[in-house]
């Protein structure tokens, strides 16, 4: 595990939301959104959705027209193992991994993956100005 907390003090620093989703209440959407309303470059990925929240929705991190700095993970641990297969085919280094959607499994993987990242915390929490 690795401290992911300065690239969010980067502006520059963007994000794809693995499980972005219109769905009330869900996180997925709930952090895309606050990402966004934060000014922040984010990315919606679900491969169940063509849009979230009027903006394009992409099915994998593969198909992003750029490179997020980070992939943040708000899906089963389960369809987290293939989403980092997809992050290390992207070239994406740096995984967010929000409360809830870790595994030890998960973590294994990304440790032989070389990622850096982070997990049992809220990227929204984190990128909250005080």
């Amino acid at each position: 595990m690795t401290d992911l907390t300065p690239l969010l003090d980067d502006p520059e620093t963007s994000f794809a939301v693995i499980g972005a989703t219109d769905t009330p209440g869900k996180y997925g959407g709930i952090i895309y959104r606050d990402l966004r309303h934060k000014g922040r470059k984010v990315y919606a990925v679900n491969p169940g959705r063509s849009d979230v929240a009027g903006d394009r929705c992409w099915p994998r991190v593969t198909d992003l027209p750029d490179k997020p700095t980070m992939a943040v993970l708000v899906v089963p641990a389960e369809v987290g193992l293939g989403v980092v297969a997809d992050c290390a085919e992207a070239g994406i280094e740096n995984v967010w991994v929000q409360p809830g959607a870790f595994s030890p499994a998960l973590g294994d993987t990304l440790d032989a993956g070389g990622f850096d990242w982070l997990a049992h915390a809220c990227v929204m929490v984190e990128t909250r100005v005080s």
